[in-house]
């Protein structure tokens, strides 16, 4: 009883803690466009290519058939392995945090039970500082995680990948050998996570079309024929 007394006070510290961590959490994420202007002044970033993407609507398919095609680097998952490999960093902690909703349990309880724990707001800082190297370096491709909204839009293309959602549940489900039922619910969670994790910390809203250059419908164009069509844009684009 006694122990826990003890520790109960360093539980209200560690959510007092986060509270705070939270709210830097909305300075940074209010100040990232400013940051990533003034840094763009004084260096050159891309040419690059960002594909927000529906669940189930193939994005990351058309993604690396873009990079295939231009012999560009195609960042998706993988942004995870360099966060991890460059900060030192659990990949399958870095999962729980990448493009879902936040959970304030998890960073409140998962830092104060684990110190190695990642929290919303170290990922998306180390995120930041990972995309922004990559797009240095130019000829890349970054899937989702909110990349755009870290690079200046003259030096990249911005493009949204959608589709019905019959067409990305019936994808979804032969993909990965699901019944239609439990694809609705994968596609449901995807894009409430990535919703929730665009709104809360790049401010916008994932869905507005005039966030992109350009949005396709892969089932009218397939994504053969889509990826073409970024991949003729993406040519045409210069370092800035």
């Amino acid at each position: 009883m006694k122990e826990q007394v003890r520790e109960e006070p360093k539980i209200v510290s560690a959510a007092e803690k986060q509270m705070q961590a939270h709210a830097r959490l909305a300075e940074i994420t209010e100040r990232l466009s400013v940051i990533g202007a003034a840094e763009a002044v004084s260096q050159k970033f891309g040419p690059f290519l960002t594909v927000s993407r529906e669940k189930g609507a193939g994005g990351g398919t058309i993604a690396e058939l873009v990079g295939r095609n231009l012999g560009w680097d195609v960042l998706g998952r993988s942004l995870l392995d360099r966060i991890a490999d460059r900060y030192k960093l659990s990949r399958p902690m870095l999962e729980a945090v990448d493009e879902t909703k936040t959970n304030w349990a998890y960073d409140v309880l998962g830092t104060w039970i684990d110190p190695h724990t990642i929290s919303h707001e170290k990922y998306i800082t180390h995120l930041r500082h990972v995309v922004l190297a990559a797009a240095q370096c130019g000829r890349v491709v970054f899937v989702g995680r909110g990349a755009q909204f870290f690079l200046p839009p003259k030096a990249g293309l911005a493009v949204r990948v959608v589709a019905p959602e019959s067409y990305r549940v019936a994808q979804l489900a032969r993909e990965q050998g699901i019944d239609e039922k439990q694809a609705r619910r994968l596609i449901k969670q995807a894009d409430e996570g990535r919703r929730d994790f665009v709104a809360r910390y790049f401010r916008r809203d994932i869905d507005d079309p005039h966030l992109y250059d350009l949005v396709i419908n892969v089932a009218n164009r397939g994504p053969n024929t889509a990826a073409e069509v970024i991949a003729k844009l993406c040519s045409e684009l210069r370092p800035v």
